[in-house]
């Protein structure tokens, strides 16, 4: 699993990864606010270590972007703020946990490993790219505040593209894994039921992020 550390001091952030490097996680680092957020939304990283003062972007700004984007991905935010009301800003704005400096690695090791067991079985029935969320059991899909309930068809569709985010689905290969057997190659069944899933879960300014490829099949992007 792959930890992102967004921490200026670079000490700690050495310290941080060393450390997490040594309890078998992949580590991906920044130093400043805009780059982290673009590490947190641009890369399936599974838990992120924010830092609560960072120049360039405040780390609640950068928390309230992957919540936007991303609103399963669990956020440990790091800092010297220990009041109880920084404490409670912190969690309230969508930090699943909130360590205050100075720290025990230990604990902090403890409650990142906590974060992605739980993070772990939720992920057993559900989905989440594109900005979007799937529950898997109740097929209900979430995407900018908006919920859906979806057909089994188009949830089994969406379902498909998200665990593929960033590559071309052929509609050979989505026809054989929804719909599970081979239709006439002119068939445009595919092509409904994107319209579908545009429709449900578009918006004016906002169109869902399945793209065509031109007489190849269809991507849904990872942002």
């Amino acid at each position: 699993m792959e930890i992102l550390i967004v921490e200026d001091e670079a000490a700690i952030a050495d310290f941080l990864e060393r450390g997490l490097k040594r309890e078998g996680f992949a580590v991906r680092t920044a130093a400043e606010g805009i780059e982290g957020e673009r590490l947190a939304l641009d890369h399936p990283v599974d838990l992120v270590v924010l830092d609560r003062m960072l120049p360039g972007r405040d780390g609640l700004e950068v928390l309230a972007a992957i919540r936007r984007s991303k609103p399963s991905l669990p956020v440990i935010m790091l800092t010297a703020k220990a009041e109880v009301a920084d404490r409670v800003e912190g969690l309230d704005s969508g930090a699943v946990d909130y360590v205050t400096k100075p720290f025990s690695f230990s604990e902090l090791a403890a409650r990142v490993k906590a974060q992605l067991r739980q993070a772990d079985s939720e992920a057993a029935t559900t989905l989440e790219a594109g900005g979007i969320r799937l529950d898997l059991v109740s097929r209900r899909a979430e995407r900018d505040g908006h919920s859906v309930d979806l057909p089994k068809r188009e949830a089994e569709l969406l379902a498909y593209l998200m665990r593929h985010a960033g590559r071309v689905c052929t509609h050979e290969e989505i026809l054989t894994a929804v719909w599970g057997y081979d239709h006439d190659p002119g068939t445009n069944i595919v092509q409904v039921y994107v319209g579908y899933l545009r429709r449900k879960l578009g918006r004016p300014d906002s169109p869902v992020p399945i793209e065509t490829v031109r007489s190849v099949g269809y991507k849904l992007s990872e942002r």
